[in-house]
């Protein structure tokens, strides 16, 4: 099966509670598609994603990051079948040390966790292989508005290139997204897998 490599890229002395936008993108375990389907192919449109439950609460709970941590604030975000794209800002600290990235990831997947276990239980959602997020996730520091509209159309024309995406186990196993996306940049960077996130 193919795995990516698990040593750390993230950018040494950055304070990750720090002022700006991330791009940031969690994957289930050994990419398992469970949050619904890319369907359809409108001639105007072109192919969209479609949530089934677990999608529609995975997204229910991104939607309650700010609620927890009030100096976050959301931008562009997609659920695909088996990970999301996210677009995380982070203003100024309010109480002294603000929640890192991390911790507010962290939160997140515990969350869409115990509520899943709860849907296992409740509405026989499928169980997953003994956890339902692959450790840690993928971040780039988003530097200047050119990238942060790149980062937007990506993330909005992700159904569209599902066919071909890195994610789709189905169709293509090869080079992550973010070198696809960052490639000629020498920006990508990788967090810290940790057993906590």
């Amino acid at each position: 099966m193919y795995k990516r490599d698990r040593r750390s890229n993230r950018l040494q002395d950055y304070d990750y509670s720090s002022e700006g936008m991330y791009f940031v993108t969690i994957c289930t375990q050994e990419r398992k598609c469970i949050f619904g389907d890319v369907v359809g192919a409108d001639p105007y449109v072109g192919p969209k994603m479609v949530l089934n439950s677990i999608g529609e609460m995975i997204q229910s709970w991104w939607g309650k990051l700010p609620n927890r941590f009030p100096n976050v604030e959301l931008d562009q975000f997609m659920i695909m079948p088996n990970h999301i794209h996210g677009i995380v800002t982070i203003h100024g600290r309010t109480h002294g040390s603000a929640p890192t990235l991390g911790r507010m990831i962290q939160w997140f997947k515990t969350m869409t966790t115990n509520h899943y276990i709860r849907g296992v239980k409740q509405n026989q959602w499928p169980p997953f292989p003994g956890r339902l997020w692959q450790r840690g996730y993928y971040e780039h520091i988003t530097r200047n508005e050119e990238e942060l509209f790149e980062i937007r159309q990506y993330i909005q024309e992700n159904p569209i290139k599902w066919e071909s995406d890195p994610e789709n186990i189905n169709k293509f196993v090869g080079t992550n997204l973010f070198v696809r996306l960052f490639k000629d940049k020498g920006q990508t960077r990788r967090s810290a897998p940790t057993e906590r996130v």
